[in-house]
């Protein structure tokens, strides 16, 4: 079976998007527990988390020189660094040492998600394969599966510190799944040797990354706290909205793997932005927890492709010896959506509530309707350039 074939040759980056998926989980089904052992208002913690991307940021643009420094071993290293850097935050309940934390988490983060990502666009190069959708399920599931285990450990009485300590040393100690014969990610050999610009693939498909990871990681973020306090439910049916949201998303970018060897990634990208962004405003209106699992499942299923679609397209469009750089460079732009976006929705909730938060990002995500054919005018633009 093609699926099994593709599971194959993407097993060491599938395991590094499952890794941080389950550590992202975690700690976003922990937000509520973690904010109230902080003792800080909505904007406050939002603002605690805007040392992540500027650390990641940073990294990110490093992420080639760093990648050549380190060699074939970069995917596995990255791996347990992050897993490593994730059982710091639960034991800091002063604010600046948990941001100090957060820094950490952020570099780390940073390093393995360029990684990962270029290493999947290169082996989707070498085989000709679609693989884009099923590495970021991998997260997705890994992300659901951790935030079920961390609604049950929080209904037990665990903490912060527990779970993610629990959590990083099982990634830990498992990172070695992530290495791979002959490693090396394509583009990074050459980083040093580029001249000239990357033309604006990288600025249009970074964008759409923004967006989408954005959109993704607030309600992920703060949808445990929306069902807890706007909606009254329980903790272990808060911890459920991050768990239902991954959880579907990885169904959605599964479904995308399918549908997108059946139809072109224009089509798959339009359906899965408008269902999206219907999804996200009806989590957000919900006058029920159930009704706002039901939004969540449709931001998922529709939600989930805009990402590994952009990724895909980057990759397509982008020649081999700068393919790693030009992903670095959009995905430095993405995570600015990727950790802006919890504090951009604490702001707006802080001001005007949860509610209008949500609903917001709805808004939001249906610009990629328009940014999606930037991109590929872009790329083929590009192309002809390269060609003349």
């Amino acid at each position: 079976m093609l699926i099994l074939r593709q599971t194959g040759v993407a097993r060491a980056p599938l395991f590094a998007f499952a890794a941080m998926g389950v550590l992202w989980g975690a700690y976003a089904a922990l937000v509520p527990d973690t904010k109230a052992m902080l003792g800080v208002g909505d904007a406050a913690f939002g603002s605690l988390m805007l040392a992540t991307p500027i650390a990641a940021v940073i990294v990110m643009l490093a992420a080639p020189q760093i990648a050549r420094a380190v060699g074939r071993h970069v995917l596995p290293l990255s791996v347990l660094a992050m897993a490593l850097s994730f059982m710091l935050p639960g034991w800091f309940a002063v604010p600046a040492l948990f941001a100090l934390a957060m820094v950490l988490v952020g570099a780390t983060n940073g390093l393995l998600d360029v990684t990962m990502n270029a290493r999947v666009a290169a082996i989707e190069a070498e085989h000709g394969l679609h693989l884009m959708n099923l590495n970021h399920a991998a997260y997705s599931f890994g992300y659901a599966g951790a935030a079920i285990a961390t609604g049950w450990a929080r209904s037990q009485g665990f903490g912060p510190a527990e779970v993610l300590g629990a959590a990083a040393l099982l990634i830990a100690v498992l990172s070695f799944l992530s290495i791979e014969r002959g490693g090396a990610v394509n583009g990074f050999a050459n980083a040093a040797r580029i001249v000239g610009g990357l033309g604006s693939v990288p600025v249009w498909g970074g964008v759409i990354v923004l967006i989408a990871f954005m959109s993704e990681n607030a309600a992920e973020g703060w949808s445990a706290l929306h069902i807890e306090r706007t909606l009254g439910g329980t903790p272990a049916e808060g911890s459920m909205g991050p768990a239902v949201l991954a959880l579907t998303m990885g169904i959605g970018r599964l479904a995308g793997q399918v549908v997108v060897a059946r139809t072109d990634e224009a089509r798959l990208m339009r359906w899965g932005t408008v269902i999206g962004a219907a999804g996200m405003a009806l989590a957000g209106l919900a006058p029920t927890p159930a009704w706002a699992y039901a939004g969540l499942v449709i931001a998922g299923l529709g939600g989930s492709v805009i990402a590994p679609t952009a990724y895909a397209a980057i990759g397509r469009m982008s020649a081999p010896d700068r393919r790693a750089l030009v992903i670095a460079r959009a995905t430095a732009l993405g995570y600015l959506g990727y950790f802006f976006g919890p504090p951009a929705l604490g702001l707006i909730s802080e001001l005007f509530g949860l509610r209008v938060a949500f609903v917001a990002m709805a808004g939001m995500v249906l610009a990629v309707l328009r940014l999606y054919p930037l991109l590929i005018t872009a790329g083929r633009a590009g192309a002809a350039k390269s060609a003349d």
